[in-house]
């Protein structure tokens, strides 16, 4: 009997230690700041399903100023990614440097086995992709992008209508605005305007800035189906304020039975992400990240659905991210933050500048 109670306790122990380790928060460290979106994880609520472990910042006033906001303390601030990692070894990194910034950062922590997330888009280039692509698949680590629209609960509300419940039939056109007056009139902080009207380390403008967004719920929406050609115009609206990129960009997709409409700007006057889906019996508004509307033809009345959320892990980039890090999630291959999905993302975005320069269609193989 004594040995039987001796073995039980032990297997409690056991299993209580199993408990434990599944449900500890995954260690996760901050690979730059000049990307304002990084806000959202430093001053982010603690969910215990993550702890930041480290930040890599060369630019140490602006590493005092954002730890200082958020109460964080400074000698968890390290200059370069090699001296983070001879103090600290966190299970997986979010990327808020420049988009340029991408490649090297995997780079350097793929062969290590540990996971990233990049803020959007997934890369500055196609080419850079290609190469983030196979270092992920090589070392098999989860690599993720992270756009806002992606845990708006009006858009997976949006998903389950279409795809689900066939609500609209099938897509037949799809129109995505992203944007706002421009980032230097909104007043981004100087470090993250310095690189984001960089065609070197961002891409381009507005056309890599807001048009990925579009590219990323068009792709999702159409199940990761690749459009069979691109067309693009730019224009700098404002060429004393934006010289070297594109402040404006219209992206046209052409699909077997469908098409879509990427509106991308730094000259709207209200900011806004929102899209429009068109299916064969309806129409469906996803007005903001919390409201979408509906109506199925010209009697019917419309249907408007306030205040929708989405539920977790599906609500915030670091809740997925430590889903997934901890295997309870695996993201299929068209999920918005998917590797699969950014891929189809990027030859868009390519397709797009070549388009904007030589004036013409450009058929994606």
């Amino acid at each position: 009997m004594k040995i039987f109670l001796l073995l039980v306790t032990a297997l409690t122990c056991c299993f209580a230690a199993i408990a434990q380790k599944q449900e500890r928060p995954v260690s996760v460290a901050v690979i730059g700041l000049t990307h304002t979106h990084v806000h959202w994880i430093l001053g982010r609520k603690d969910r215990g399903d993550i702890t930041l472990v480290g930040i890599v910042e060369s630019n140490l006033d602006l590493a005092r100023r954002y730890t200082q906001q958020h109460g964080l303390p400074m000698d968890m601030v390290y200059p370069t990614m090699e001296a983070m990692m001879a103090k600290v070894r966190p299970e997986a990194v979010t990327v808020f440097g420049t988009i340029y910034d991408h490649l090297e950062v995997v780079a350097f922590f793929a062969p290590k086995g540990i996971h990233v997330m990049v803020e959007k888009p997934l890369a500055v280039s196609l080419l850079h992709a290609r190469k983030m692509h196979a270092l992920a698949e090589k070392y098999k680590i989860h690599l993720l992008t992270n756009y806002e629209t992606s845990w708006y609960g009006s858009n997976q509300r949006a998903w389950q209508l279409i795809h689900e419940d066939r609500l609209i039939g099938d897509i037949r056109k799809m129109v995505l605005h992203h944007g706002h007056p421009g980032p230097k009139e909104i007043g981004v902080n100087i470090e993250f305007l310095e690189w984001l009207t960089d065609p070197v380390r961002n891409g381009a403008g507005a056309l890599t800035d807001f048009g990925c967004y579009g590219a990323n719920l068009a792709t999702w929406m159409m199940k990761g189906q690749k459009p069979h050609s691109v067309f693009a115009m730019t224009d700098t609206h404002k060429p004393a304020i934006y010289p070297r990129v594109d402040d404006e960009a219209t992206i046209l997709l052409q699909y077997p039975k469908a098409q879509v409409v990427i509106q991308a700007s730094w000259n709207w006057p209200v900011s806004r992400k929102d899209m429009e889906v068109y299916g064969e019996r309806g129409q469906l508004f996803a007005d903001n990240g919390s409201t979408l509307r509906y109506r199925l033809d010209d009697l019917a009345q419309e249907v408007i659905w306030k205040d929708l959320q989405s539920s977790p892990p599906q609500d915030d980039p670091f809740t997925l991210l430590a889903s997934v890090v901890r295997g309870q999630l695996k993201p299929w291959d068209n999920d918005l933050s998917s590797l699969q999905n950014n891929m189809v993302v990027m030859e868009i975005l390519q397709a797009a500048m070549k388009s904007s320069r030589t004036g013409k269609r450009v058929k994606l193989r």
